[in-house]
């Protein structure tokens, strides 16, 4: 492992980490604060929102702040006619410093409000209304990172996808997710912002889904020369 990817690694990781940390943290909070659920569900969004963009700010010149397996995809994806997304072999990295650090947020979540650290979820969340949300949450997470970076505004991208995030939160049945680590993460957590295990299969697959969506939309919203995608989410440092 060369020391730049060890960095990139390391960026993905404590960035995912404390986005899981942001989310479940402040759903604890939420619900020690408040008894209603509406007023719970802003809480959790605003945080999320607001600390979702400040770790792109601060991350992503070092990894690119990608914090998602599909947003990792998607970079491949893109960039390997032109030799400028991740090469196939770091997707996995990324993906599995995405997933420990998801799980790790959890955990120090859990640690900061005094509860068990690996405490299950038992809030089950399945249906097809559900899936379809984060098909829809998915998609429309993926199109903005691309659309953005494809057309040179990366230095939107923070605040708007924190801003997404934010309303995707209340448009969307299943408060989205669109996140295959940041559901596994949830998992451990036995809060507002939980996830029954049982459920993340579910989720996770409508969430390939929607990525493949944005992808398809992307190539039909797109003229051909414009496919060529430089670096998602935002520039990081040459390898």
């Amino acid at each position: 492992m060369t020391a730049s990817l060890a960095r990139r690694l390391g960026a993905e990781f404590i960035g995912t980490g404390m986005l899981v940390c942001v989310v479940v943290g402040s759903g604890i909070a939420a619900e020690s604060l408040t008894a209603d659920v509406g007023l719970q569900l802003l809480e959790n969004a605003l945080a999320t929102a607001a600390g979702l963009a400040v770790l792109i700010l601060v991350l992503g010149p070092v990894s690119g702040a990608h914090f998602n397996p599909l947003v990792s995809m998607a970079d491949w994806l893109l960039g390997r006619r032109s030799r400028t997304g991740i090469p196939l072999h770091e997707v996995g990295a990324y993906g599995c410093a995405q997933v420990v650090g998801a799980v790790g947020g959890a955990l120090l979540a859990n640690a900061m409000y005094g509860l068990p650290l690996v405490e299950w979820s038992t809030r089950t969340r399945s249906g097809g209304a559900l899936w379809l949300s984060e098909v829809v949450a998915t998609a429309g997470l993926l199109l903005v990172i691309v659309a953005l970076a494809r057309t040179g505004r990366t230095a939107q991208v923070a605040w708007a996808v924190g801003a997404y995030i934010g309303a995707a939160y209340w448009f969307t049945a299943s408060t989205s997710f669109a996140n295959p680590a940041v559901t596994i993460g949830r998992a451990f957590s036995d809060s507002f912002a939980g996830i029954a295990p049982a459920s993340i299969a579910g989720f996770v697959a409508a969430q390939v889904v929607g990525a493949a969506v944005a992808l398809g939309l992307f190539a039909a919203l797109f003229s051909p020369t414009d496919h060529a995608v430089e670096a998602l989410v935002v520039p990081r440092e040459p390898a």
